[in-house]
């Protein structure tokens, strides 16, 4: 019972950080990077660190969606071991 609760909960933070991963990829795309949309999965690592490289250059410190995608897979992970550990 408790494990499909963590379970439940590991899914809602990997379709958050989706959701942040795909705004990274907009905000990518919008300022000239191009987008392998094929590869995409693989490819959202570099991304990311394009996001992060590219926000901390304009502002001095990484974008908001970073901090967003960081912590959903950091959070899916976690839920999802206590999950497995749990049943």
């Amino acid at each position: 019972m408790i494990g499909n609760v963590f379970a439940a909960l590991a899914i809602a933070s990997l379709v958050w950080g989706i959701i942040s991963a795909f705004r990274i990829v907009y905000y990518l795309s919008t300022r000239g990077v191009r987008i392998n949309y094929i590869f995409m999965r693989v490819m959202i690592l570099k991304y990311v660190a394009q996001y992060h490289q590219m926000t901390a250059k304009q502002n001095g410190r990484p974008g908001p969606w970073y901090y967003s995608y960081v912590t959903a897979m950091l959070l899916a992970l976690v839920f999802a071991v206590a999950g497995l550990w749990l049943r």
